[in-house]
């Protein structure tokens, strides 16, 4: 016995089956499980460049005779949803199983969508485990159920079944005969001629898994009062059973195909028939549509967020069950780009100059939030640079603001340079920012095309993205140090003044990849209280409530030396007087410690006075004369544009 995840578990199941291959794009709440995955012997996993390439990756390891794992989140499977449907007409060779990791409460996602909704459409099995046990014992006889009926087979977690650990049994692995590749046209060419019969071969397919879901072992019920009967499948289970321990309650193992007979069975035996699930009215859509009479909650059941046994007893007029208020009062904690984030100055440029800026998924997109405020959309991953030319042909033969977009390395590999790809066609203008911090940040620093790494330290080939920029025909592509102000300044000032398409890709590591700390700074006497270094949005800057004086925490301080080049007065440096008349221990000595920004690129070692050189020239901010442009005197001087 031992506690495992909901993700880890999924993995051990699959590897339990015998499962071969695994492929995926890293997603939240999913993530975790591929990397699980990747772990066991007798394997071989992949971060893919996307949820569709995975799926199609998987499809042809399964063609082939092997047992395959694909796992992505909720939104991930738009993303698959092409060859997953064309997949529940083809069937499989070895056993396939799919992840779909669902995030009620959207803590890492831009939408709540049901996932349930795709197994009805493709008219795929899902299995719905509530805990970690569940979801090891669903996955592992997933593949047999896969090969049974010749179809991929949806496991369907939560955030909730992902990420809490419960009390599993793991057991040894089966390895799987490997299934003989023989060529198939009549099942694995799905042209018209060949795809009418397989439809055929789907729709019979359909009436036995609606014969096996009345005896799915994965079904069962709680018999206990017979008053209140609730169905419910997944974490919400956890929930139902705990806020109402007098109902009986079908919990469904499978929620599709549903067991109709058994259903209409269990409403009959009691008085009152209640469907409980998390932001979806999915299943009880579809026990109304079996002729069941689904009960109205006396107090509603909440239509978004997860639930909890307090909003499972709220929504039938009960008390809430005995618990500690949470504390009142408390400073709320927003989230932020971490100290020394490479993206922070890109936004606070992107606000100085007013532009519109077209977001995209990761880490960055919280350059949206105060006080950078620098971010207009963030819609899906590769939007960014599709809404961009969407913006510039509206506003085309108008005076307008530039528009700008911005995307991450490993969101431009996903879908951000199909995007492009469509612009540079339709000779679209605009400047694209490609943030490379060398990793996926957002989700646990993976590999992708463009950094190289890949989830099992094979050997792989790192894109040239550059190189690639240019093979598309765009010609005004440049690199940029975001730790370099003035050089940030400047590229964005020179890419939204050209006619044509321009380019510029950002390039510095994630701080947690290398998690190197030079000296400290500090603020000294010379702080004049004008609030710029705040503006920035770091989390080691802070500002007194009584006196506007800006300070910085050295616990927090990685020592970039951003905020130096925003003081109008040199006030912040790592050899500032304190205010207590004291010095910054950071001054001791000069740091020599050069910080990789792209492979064998190293930027300059940093000196004494830690004075960033601007990209391209042998300068630095001293040598440019004065204090730097845009920071006044006083707080509204130091800001930049309408965002901030």
């Amino acid at each position: 016995m031992e506690l495992m995840s909901g993700n880890e578990a999924i993995a051990q199941g699959a590897w339990e089956a015998g499962a071969r291959v695994g492929v995926a794009y890293p997603g939240t709440p999913s993530t975790e499980t591929l990397e699980a995955f990747a772990l066991k012997e007798g394997v071989y996993a992949e971060w893919c460049v996307n949820e569709k390439v995975a799926l199609e990756v998987g499809l042809g390891a399964s063609a082939a005779g092997a047992r395959v794992l694909a796992t992505m989140k909720h939104v991930g499977v738009n993303v698959a949803a092409d060859p997953l449907f064309t997949a529940a007409y083809t069937g499989v060779g070895g056993g396939m199983v799919v992840l779909a990791a669902d995030d009620p409460g959207m803590y890492s996602s831009q939408n709540e969508q049901d996932s349930h909704y795709y197994a009805r459409a493709a008219q795929v099995p899902m299995l719905d485990p509530a805990d970690a046990a569940e979801a090891l014992l669903f996955t592992r006889e997933a593949y047999g159920l896969s090969e049974r009926f010749d179809v991929p087979v949806f496991i369907r977690s939560s955030v909730r079944v992902s990420h809490t650990k419960t009390p599993v049994e793991p057991g040894p692995r089966t390895e799987a005969p490997h299934r003989e590749y023989a060529s198939d046209p009549a099942k694995w060419v799905m042209m018209p001629a060949f795809a009418k019969p397989r439809r055929k071969v789907q729709i019979k397919r359909v009436e036995a898994l609606r014969a096996w879901a009345e005896e799915c072992p994965y079904n069962r019920v709680e018999r206990r009062g017979g008053a209140v009967g609730v169905v419910c499948a997944g974490s919400a289970y956890q929930h139902v059973a705990e806020a109402l321990p007098d109902a009986s309650i079908f919990k469904l193992g499978c929620t599709w195909p549903l067991p109709a007979r058994a259903l209409r069975d269990f409403a009959a035996s009691v008085e009152a028939l209640y469907v409980v699930e998390e932001a979806s009215e999915y299943l009880a859509e579809q026990v109304r549509a079996l002729g069941i009479d689904v009960a109205a909650f006396p107090a509603g059941l909440p239509l978004d967020g997860e639930l909890s046994p307090g909003a499972v007893r709220a929504a039938f007029g009960l008390a809430a069950p005995e618990h500690h208020e949470a504390p009142a009062g408390l400073p709320a904690r927003p989230p932020a780009l971490c100290p020394g984030c490479p993206h922070r100055l890109v936004f606070k440029e992107l606000a100085r100059m007013k532009a519109i800026v077209t977001g995209d998924i990761g880490c960055y997109t919280l350059g949206a939030l105060p006080p950078l405020s620098a971010m207009d959309t963030c819609v899906d991953m590769g939007a960014s640079v599709s809404m961009a030319h969407g913006f510039e042909l509206a506003l085309a033969g108008t005076e307008h603001r530039p528009v700008v977009a911005v995307i991450g390395d490993s969101t431009f590999a996903h879908s951000g340079l199909s995007s492009l790809v469509s612009t540079v066609y339709n000779r679209g203008g605009g400047t694209v920012c490609i943030l490379d911090n060398r990793t996926t940040a957002m989700t646990g620093r993976q590999g992708n095309p463009f950094n190289g790494e890949t989830l099992q330290k094979r050997p792989s080939r790192e894109l040239d993205m550059e190189g690639v920029l240019r093979a598309l025909g765009i010609e005004d592509v440049r690199t940029v140090d975001p730790w370099d102000m003035k050089a940030v300044r400047r590229a964005l000032k020179e890419a939204v003044a050209a006619d044509a398409l321009s380019v510029i890709v950002f390039r510095r590591p994630c701080v947690l990849l290398e998690r190197v700390r030079e000296a400290p700074y500090a603020v000294g006497e010379a702080c004049t209280a004008c609030g710029a270094c705040v503006t920035l949005g770091c989390p080691a800057i802070a500002k007194d409530a009584e006196t506007g004086r800006a300070s910085i925490d050295a616990a927090l301080c990685i020592g970039c030396g951003q905020c130096s080049q925003y003081c109008a007065f040199s006030a912040i440096s790592s050899s500032a007087v304190l205010p207590n008349g004291g010095t910054a221990d950071a001054a001791a000595s000069p740091s020599t410690r050069s910080r990789s920004v792209d492979g064998g690129l190293r930027a300059e070692a940093r000196g004494a006075s830690a004075i960033p050189r601007i990209s391209g020239t042998g300068e630095t901010l001293a040598d440019l004369g004065g204090p730097v442009a845009g920071c006044g005197g006083n707080a509204a001087g130091a800001k930049g544009g309408a965002h901030e």
